[in-house]
């Protein structure tokens, strides 16, 4: 088997996804981040599999000395050690009441210009910074917490605590650093987010020797629901990796009959008029309906008889349907 094929064809279908996500009703995301993002997420990963800095330079075609330069460039700002570049341009236009692009650039002189400017305009779009004027003549000014406040609308805090939701009921008992590995938040916005969660009894809190732990026995997002679809994206895709990833640890290349871990794709071809269209079309129906009418058996079960504090298994169901074609034939 080519693994390096099969890593591109995977790496081309989730860009498909990125692309998508980033042009969703009618928005404009901005991509400036990813790519690095990948990168150094991507280099942490095969550090945790066990791999050294030489190992994986030579993986990504590159000399050692040019990936620890790479990874130094991309980890934090050359003027402000320690720091990333987007943290320490907010913070220095934070502690001015206005600032002119020129000082920023002057400031930051050792680091990339192009990526200086894309670090500012990620931003404005973000709506931390405000923007007047043109060229290196434009001016910003840091967003105040009141806008910051009105500018972060009920839609996009229900989303945020959807998605922190989800995470929690992933990998709990979680610790903030463990939610910070899976949902790239700020710690101060995060912390928000698991308050609120809190508040409303969502989630509960342990307090150990590490720190506070956080747990929530179920999580659901109703069919239907506006709010929270990011959260449902995130977690539709998690336990489509989840399930592939623990397989792949197990060591398991194929598929068996009674396997507890994996997954199975079915393509079936009909079209208007065939007699087992709909029985078809209605897989997902039929599988959603199943699956609610064995948790809630599972729920009660559990709330009459009680939950172990060790020993539990946590299954993760995962069946997606598409319906090529359709779009064709004007179905909604």
């Amino acid at each position: 088997m080519n693994t390096s094929v099969l890593i591109d064809s995977i790496v081309r279908q989730t860009t498909v996804l990125i692309a998508q996500l980033a042009t969703s009703a009618g928005g404009r995301t901005q991509l400036a981040h990813t790519a690095n993002q990948v990168f150094l997420d991507l280099v942490k990963e095969l550090k945790h599999q066990g791999l050294g800095n030489k190992v994986i330079a030579d993986m990504f075609g590159m000399a050692l000395r040019s990936y620890h330069s790479k990874i130094q460039r991309l980890s934090e700002s050359n003027t402000y050690r320690g720091r990333s570049l987007w943290e320490a341009v907010l913070e220095y236009v934070q502690a001015r009441t206005t600032v002119l692009r020129a000082d920023v650039l002057r400031r930051f002189q050792q680091d990339d210009s192009a990526t200086l400017r894309a670090v500012l305009k990620d931003l404005v779009e973000t709506g931390m910074l405000f923007q007047t004027g043109r060229g290196d003549s434009t001016a910003y000014r840091a967003a105040s917490a009141e806008e910051l406040a009105l500018a972060g609308t009920e839609a996009r805090r229900d989303g945020l605590e959807s998605l922190v939701w989800v995470a929690v009921n992933r990998h709990a008992p979680a610790t903030l650093e463990d939610l910070q590995q899976v949902v790239p938040l700020d710690r101060s916005e995060l912390e928000r987010v698991l308050a609120a969660l809190l508040a409303d009894g969502r989630i509960s809190e342990q307090v150990g020797d590490d720190g506070p732990r956080y747990a929530c026995p179920s999580c659901l997002i109703p069919l239907g629901s506006t709010v929270g679809w990011e959260a449902a994206v995130f977690d539709h895709y998690q336990a489509m990796v989840t399930a592939l990833t623990t397989k792949l640890r197990m060591g398991s290349r194929t598929a068996q009959p009674a396997d507890w871990v994996g997954g199975s794709t079915y393509g079936i071809d009909v079209w208007p008029g065939h007699p087992l269209r709909d029985e078809v079309l209605g897989l997902l129906r039929r599988f959603r309906q199943q699956a609610v009418e064995l948790r809630t058996k599972v729920e009660n079960y559990n709330q009459a008889h009680g939950v172990p504090t060790t020993g539990t298994e946590r299954v993760i169901a995962y069946v997606g349907q598409t319906v090529v074609g359709l779009e064709e034939e004007g179905e909604e």
